[in-house]
């Protein structure tokens, strides 16, 4: 093992504790005694990565393995990259500082398409050639998984294997075939034949794609006898069978989300029309209270955290909510551990568990109605009324709250200017909501925040068809809501539209965006997700140079009888429901929470668990 010596580093950066690892609840292994080094990379910045539950489940799964050492890798900040070079020394793991090019796997969490090009650059600044096929036996193999592993394709010249699906169970079935192959003296593709089995991998390279004149798809062909014609996902049955770590990594400072997690349950059952992760994570799978309350009783002790986070899609959907939240506020109430509770939906956040929480600690409130106008929530099938809305602000305006935050979408399928103004009535309403509430009440110094995210078409959701809106298009949006916003109470952030489009082609794309990709990053393209870095002309440059042009992928709109690049992922819902829930889109008709009944998704036909 090559160890590279940090200390005439350390004192030139910015935030030293992102590279020096150490933390409690880090774990430290003999490598004389493990056979299988796996790379847990990040493609974004420490404080970033540190936050992902997926990333702590994996290192303690893995690490749990008396043969596998898991060290964690992520994107290191621009001074850090700037040293490594003009060192000439390579990205290295945090956990035993050596070159990342040592491992035997490194593998890549997908969170977000504009994260790619800081894949290229981890990979180029631990000398590891960009292209699968440029790999030789003694590089690392590269695997990724995540929500955007559902459309591989724009990265599937660039990684090895994907997993599709839950990697709890694939990644330990996966890892024990390359304990077999690893001292056998074969290549590297006997090893992925061994694999390509396996349900939930994905192996590009032993797929060929064809496409039509006019740019679309053709053809999705298997090269071996054994690769699938579709690839299905892995799905975890049973919450409380399946690992979560009991302890995980405390940093030494402070990232996005500095608190324990415990996940609750997994999947969505509201069929939000816009969400690829209420599609793409079905069926529901709840954690059962007891377990919950075993986890978080390790984790707090565990850690010290002084915040615990209950994690889901949904999390008052979560049908042992209140029992659950009255616990933890009496155990660990006199501690003063606050409770978070993301994913809130407005039509059922009662007055009783506002009364709960803020026992311990007052935070900010975030909701997200989504659209201005019942119509359009009607739309994306949202579910919630203004009325909810109003309820719910009414309730915690008289608790003492102040702050509140209000996110919505523009750009959604059938959008009008009208959908607009409703944005701006709604925040109008909800700062008229505050001052009806008696003075004694209430918390002096409102604060109303609304949010405008893009709308970005994503795959294996019913608007996986319909056309992006232009830059343009979404600047004009911005504007006329920027204009329309303007109050001493309400502050308006949106997300910047150069981005956006990014991301829609990316979410969208097909194996030809590899190419860009790669010249994008060579223009000096990374950590896109980021404003102050984002290089929209550079993009543009590389678009023009490969001769692709981006709108194909982010403005058109597609007929239900194209093939899609991701026509040969299995998710288990049904491209016939997926087209149903678009026409009742277009005619504004609601869909009901399957939990009621069935709305036949398809999700139970070969993928057993949960609800149904």
């Amino acid at each position: 093992m090559t160890k590279i010596d940090l200390d005439e580093l350390l004192y030139k950066v910015e935030k030293p504790a992102r590279y020096i690892g150490n933390e409690l609840n880090s774990v430290k292994k003999d490598l004389n005694q493990v056979d299988i080094r796996f790379g847990f990379a990040f493609p974004d910045v420490y404080e970033v990565g540190m936050s992902h539950l997926g990333m702590h489940i994996l290192y303690n799964l893995l690490n749990n393995q008396n043969e596998i050492y898991c060290e964690r890798i992520f994107s290191p900040w621009a001074d850090m990259e700037g040293l490594l070079k003009e060192k000439e020394m390579p990205l290295f793991t945090l956990e035993t500082h050596s070159p990342i090019h040592e491992l035997d796997f490194i593998g890549f969490t997908l969170q977000y398409e504009l994260s790619y090009s800081n894949i290229l650059n981890i990979l180029a600044l631990g000398n590891i050639p960009l292209r699968s096929n440029e790999r030789g036996m003694e590089d690392p193999i590269i695997i990724a998984g995540g929500p955007c592993a559902y459309n591989p394709e724009p990265i599937a010249d660039i990684v090895d294997i994907f997993v599709l699906g839950e990697a709890e169970e694939v990644i330990l079935e996966l890892l024990d075939k390359y304990k077999l192959w690893k001292h056998s003296g074969r290549n590297k593709k006997d090893f992925y034949h061994s694999i390509a089995g396996i349900k939930g991998v994905y192996i590009p390279s032993f797929y060929r794609v064809e496409y039509h004149e006019n740019g679309t798809l053709d053809a999705f062909v298997p090269l071996s006898d054994n690769a699938p014609n579709k690839i299905s996902k892995r799905i975890i049955k049973n919450l409380d069978d399946v690992y979560f770590p009991e302890k995980v990594i405390v940093p030494f400072i402070d990232v996005v989300h500095n608190r324990a997690m415990v996940e609750i349950f997994r999947g969505c059952t509201r069929g939000c029309r816009f969400c690829q992760a209420g599609m793409i994570y079905r069926p529901v799978r709840e954690r059962s209270v007891d377990k919950v309350k075993d986890l978080a009783h390790e984790i707090i002790n565990n850690t010290g955290y002084e915040e615990l986070s209950l994690s889901s899609l949904s999390t008052s959907d979560y049908s042992g909510l209140n029992d659950l939240i009255r616990h933890l506020i009496d155990k660990y109430g006199e501690q003063k551990v606050g409770l978070s509770l993301p994913s809130l939906r407005l039509d059922s956040f009662t007055l009783q568990l506002i009364e709960e929480i803020q026992k311990i600690r007052k935070t900010g409130l975030t909701f997200a109605p989504e659209a201005g106008t019942q119509r359009l929530r009607d739309v994306i099938n949202k579910g919630v009324t203004e009325e909810d809305l109003i309820q719910a602000m009414e309730n915690a305006f008289s608790l003492g709250w102040n702050n509140v935050k209000l996110y919505f979408m523009i750009g959604l399928p059938t959008e009008t200017y009208e959908d607009l103004d409703g944005i701006v009535d709604l925040a109008h309403k909800v700062v008229e909501t505050y001052y009806k509430v008696p003075k004694e009440k209430r918390n002096k110094g409102l604060n109303v925040t609304i949010s405008t995210s893009s709308f970005v078409p994503k795959p294996f959701t019913p608007f996986q068809w319909e056309a992006q809106d232009s830059i343009e298009t979404l600047r004009e949006k911005q504007i006329y809501l920027k204009g329309k916003l303007r109050h001493k109470n309400i502050k308006y952030s949106y997300h910047h539209t150069e981005t956006s489009f990014l991301e829609g082609v990316f979410a969208r794309g097909d194996r030809k965006l590899g190419e860009v990709l790669i010249k994008a990053w060579e223009n000096g393209c990374k950590f896109d997700g980021w404003h102050d870095f984002f290089k929209y002309d550079q993009w543009m440059k590389a678009f023009e140079d490969c001769n692709i042009d981006p709108h194909f992928y982010a403005s058109r709109k597609r007929s239900y009888e194209e093939m899609l690049p991701w026509e040969h992922i299995e998710i288990g819902i049904t491209k016939q429901y997926l087209k149903k829930e678009n026409e009742r889109a277009q005619e504004a008709v609601l869909t009901h929470d399957c939990r009621t009944s069935c709305t036949g998704c398809g999700i139970n036909q070969g993928f057993i668990g949960g609800v149904c």
